[in-house]
């Protein structure tokens, strides 16, 4: 079959090609997204092989769906098939799902609006471990649809429209998990308030 060539991106084409049968169109739409797949699997499953393995199982699974997509963003479509993926392994082998803070970069409270940054940068590297692992245990404790929201929206910058179809709910619905989300992280963490290093101690601790 003939390859298809396009100078500029244009994924409603390949898409369309792919359906058609064209495994070179497939395999540039999966080139394109493979990094988005895999880190996401990553954040899920905090562990590269398993993150692999969902990686291609969802590439495998997609291509085996290709004619059950309607349009909208392929994109979307391809990340809600690795989450899907990443939870079935999670049941498999009971794994908690966790994320990778070290993503978060200087972990302030403009990229995390539930943390308060009311003081001074930590001086000590020890703190910036204590709080991803005080970070990751109230992740975990958040139910999984706020969770999923709150990896998408706050760690991997999605927007709520690109969120809404990942997840395959309303527009209204991820605003209120991700509200949810936010307010139950920072409850979770002022649990924990004295183990938090100083700057990210809500307002209410602080006497602010």
């Amino acid at each position: 079959m003939t390859s298809i060539v396009t100078t500029t991106w244009d994924e409603p084409a390949l898409v369309q090609s792919a359906q058609r049968g064209n495994l070179d169109a497939f395999n540039a739409l999966i080139l394109h997204y493979q990094a988005q797949v895999y880190n996401l699997a990553l954040h899920l499953l905090h562990d590269e092989a398993a993150a692999d393995d969902a990686a291609q199982e969802a590439f495998i699974s997609a291509y085996k769906a290709l004619s059950k997509f309607r349009g909208g963003s392929f994109r979307a479509w391809l990340l809600r098939i690795v989450s899907n993926a990443c939870y079935d392994e999670m049941r498999r082998h009971q794994r908690r799902p966790t994320t990778l803070w070290d993503d978060f970069g200087d972990m302030d409270e403009e990229a995390n609006p539930y943390l308060v940054d009311d003081g001074p940068q930590p001086e000590q590297r020890v703190q910036q471990h204590e709080l991803r692992a005080l970070l990751d245990r109230a992740l975990c404790r958040l139910p999984q649809e706020q969770r999923m929201t709150l990896l998408l929206v706050d760690q991997m910058g999605f927007s709520y429209q690109e969120v809404a179809e990942t997840l395959g709910v309303r527009l209204g619905t991820v605003k209120s998990r991700l509200a949810r989300a936010r307010l139950a992280m920072r409850s979770l963490l002022q649990e924990e308030g004295e183990l938090l290093p100083h700057r990210y101690r809500l307002n209410s601790e602080t006497g602010n």
